[in-house]
């Protein structure tokens, strides 16, 4: 599951919404809305996520973060280190092959660092 998919699951249920409800109101397919829930299509666009936001009524500061969470919900991630020192390379490819094997809280230690590093000038 994407962090899209988990937050649109997330509204779903406080609003008390089906699946087939929601996508009927919002005119796509429930197949289409299970897929983008269960992480298995891209990055919804964005009129896509202008309709969901306007089916929920959610505005301003929720509105930006499921359309901030959207951004990073690609579930096929593409690196590119090409220009990079080989190191770099190496260790794309090995957090690629391991990543879904990460106990939560190692998890949560490489997303600090990532966080921290995203600071960085």
């Amino acid at each position: 599951m994407t962090p899209f998919g988990h937050a649109v699951r997330d509204l779903r249920k406080r609003k008390g919404v089906s699946q087939k409800e929601m996508a009927a109101a919002i005119g796509v397919s429930p197949a289409y809305l299970s897929a983008l829930e269960h992480g298995k299509r891209g990055v919804p666009n964005f009129d896509f996520l202008q309709r969901v936001a306007g089916y929920f009524n959610i505005i301003w500061d929720e509105a930006e973060e499921l359309f901030s969470v959207a951004a990073v919900s690609h579930p096929r991630v593409v690196v590119d280190t090409s220009g990079m020192p080989p190191e770099y390379t190496a260790f794309a490819n090995d957090l690629a092959r391991v990543i879904r094997n990460l106990p939560p809280d190692m998890l949560r230690n490489l997303q600090d660092i990532v966080d921290g590093a995203k600071k960085r000038p």
